[in-house]
Formats: structure tokens, C-alpha cells, sequence
């Protein structure tokens, strides 16, 4: 109870902060900095410690399956057989390219997979997802969080601005910035800022390229599995089967059969993002500053690089497209 409690009210503080009226981060940005002011200004107490651990496994999973009331099959097929190959081969490409420079950088596997997964998917969510079956540090998944939300941010202020000087009309900037761009949130601002068509070119784009969550972290867990076991890892330290993905999947038919409304599904989106914060807030209530920054500025290179790859490959494939 202790530590479901101060990550709770961590949580709603940073939800609370969306009421503000100036511009701020998203809640899940928020709820892992307020956690990490407050854990290393007056430390986490002990009694603390195993709330935490809770709040980092069953309240994150239950927020990954119910994201997936947000998306539906039509929204999906809307972006049409091509778009959806662009969308597929940005993401894997993406994430492939990146573990890959990660390596040649010197950046630990687990961190640059964390990097890989935010800017390949959908930033935050994927991140955290994705840590599920890596099990990396508090530190990591810190230093990636922040990695893939300053790229994204910059990419949601400038992506605009490049694509009045490209010209690109409103389907083609709406896919590419779909394709691109890291957070849900970023893409909707950086797509409604050149028009409502474009607006909502970007979001069904941007869905469609969330739903492939689910096939990575399948495809991370079993491939972490098979090296943990060419490894000779024992049981006891097994990479955990990423169950709750059927979850999501199951959310995305459920609200594709037309059965939940616009009003529960706006509820479940608050349910959400209420859940993973309570889980970013325990992430930055159990991060070390010394530690993290001890990470050194190879993973932040690593992140700058993977969003400049992601935005070029998709910019030139969508040109292609037009």
C-alpha cells in the first residue's frame, strides 16, 4: 500500500498538471520526472519498495491492453495496402537499425532495444512496453524515456515547417508524419498544425503503426528467450512471455466490432494513461541521477540518430507513394 500510494498521488499530480493552461509535457513524461524530483531529493522509504514493484507490473500491463480500445481495423486499413507496407518496414527497419548503430556505439543491448521500440513505435508506451521482456534498469528505461521525448518534441515543432517547404499535401505529410513521429500526442500536434486533413491523415497513420507494438514485443520476448536459453540461462531467470499483448489484440478487435462507444472509449483512454503513469512514476521514484547520468552521451547520439533514419526513410518512401 505505502508505495501504490506515493506512486498514485505522483501520478495524478502529473495528470492533474494537463489542466494547466500552459503547455506541458505529456502525463507519462511528467509522472516519471516528478518521480524522479521526489525520489532523489527525500529517497523512496522502504516500506515503499514492493508497492513499487507492483506498480511496474500489473497496473503497465493492464495500461498496454487497454490501449488498444483506442485503435480499431478500419482506422488500420484506412491508410491503405501501401502505407501499411511503409508503416511496417519503417518499424523494423527502424528498430533493426538502431540496435544495430547501438552496438557500434558502444550503448548496451537492452538500452539501445528501449531506444529502438520508442522511436520505431510510439515513444513512451513503447518503451515501457518493450522493458517488460528486456528487464533493464530504472536508469534505461529513464534515459530512454527522455531520449525518445526530446527527438520527438523537436520532430513535432519542425516537421511542420519542413513539410511547407517540401510542399507535401496533406496525405503525403499526414503519412509521413504518422510514420515518423514518435508520441501519439506529438503526431496529432505536429498534424493538425498544417491542417485538419492532414491532421487526420497523421493520427490513422500513427494507429496503424501503434497496432505493430504488438508484434514486437512478441518477436522481442521470443528472441530474448532464445538467447537466454543458447545462453544457458536457467529457468529462474527465464525472459517472461509477454501474455498481455493477446490483451491488447483483443482490445483492438473488441472496439473494432463497434460495441464500445465514443464515451467509454474516451474513458478507457483516461484509464490508460492513468495506469502507465502510475507505472513511469514508480520508474522515476526507483531512478538514480548518478546513475543515469553515468549513461554518458552515446545513447542520446544513438537517439538523435535513429530519429533522423526514421524521418528520411519514411519522407523518401512517402514521396515515392505520391
Amino acid at each position: 500500500a505505502p508505495g501504490l500510494l506515493l506512486a498514485g498521488a505522483i501520478a495524478a499530480l502529473a495528470l492533474a498538471a494537463r489542466a494547466l493552461p500552459v503547455p506541458t509535457l505529456s502525463p507519462l513524461m511528467l509522472a516519471i520526472l516528478f518521480g524522479m524530483v521526489y525520489g532523489n531529493l527525500f529517497g523512496r522509504p522502504a516500506t515503499a519498495v514492493a508497492g513499487l514493484g507492483y506498480s511496474l507490473k500489473a497496473p503497465l500491463r493492464a495500461g498496454i491492453v487497454l490501449l488498444g480500445l483506442q485503435l480499431t481495423l478500419g482506422d488500420i486499413l484506412g491508410v491503405g495496402y501501401a502505407g501499411l507496407a511503409l508503416l511496417a518496414a519503417a518499424v523494423a527497419g527502424t528498430y533493426l537499425v538502431t540496435v544495430w548503430l547501438g552496438r557500434l556505439l558502444g550503448v548496451s543491448t537492452g538500452l539501445s532495444m528501449l531506444i529502438a521500440a520508442g522511436t520505431s513505435i510510439c515513444g513512451a508506451s513503447a518503451v515501457v512496453a518493450a522493458n517488460t521482456v528486456a528487464r533493464e534498469s530504472d536508469e534505461s528505461v529513464a534515459y530512454a524515456l527522455a531520449t525518445v521525448t526530446l527527438f520527438g518534441t523537436l520532430a513535432m515543432f519542425s516537421y511542420p515547417i519542413f513539410g511547407a517547404l517540401l510542399a507535401l499535401d496533406p496525405a503525403a505529410y499526414g503519412l509521413w508524419t504518422g510514420a515518423s513521429v514518435h508520441e501519439v500526442a506529438q503526431v496529432v500536434a505536429a498534424g493538425f498544425a498544417r491542417g485538419e486533413a492532414s491532421g487526420e491523415a497523421a493520427t490513422i497513420a500513427k494507429l496503424a503503426r501503434v497496432l505493430m507494438l504488438a508484434p514486437l514485443i512478441l518477436t522481442l520476448g521470443w528472441w530474448l528467450r532464445r538467447s537466454a536459453q543458447r545462453a544457458g540461462a536457467d529457468s529462474g531467470a527465464a525472459v517472461p512471455m509477454p501474455w498481455f499483448v493477446f490483451g491488447f489484440l483483443g482490445m483492438v478487435l473488441l472496439a473494432s466490432s463497434g460495441w464500445v462507444n465514443e464515451t467509454w472509449r474516451d474513458g478507457a483512454a483516461l484509464l490508460t494513461q492513468a495506469l502507465l503513469a502510475l507505472a513511469l512514476a514508480a520508474v522515476g521514484l526507483e531512478t538514480n541521477l548518478r546513475r543515469l547520468i553515468a549513461q554518458g552521451w552515446r545513447p542520446l547520439a544513438l537517439g538523435a540518430i535513429a530519429t533522423l533514419f526514421i524521418a528520411a526513410t519514411t519522407l523518401i518512401a512517402t514521396l515515392a507513394l505520391s
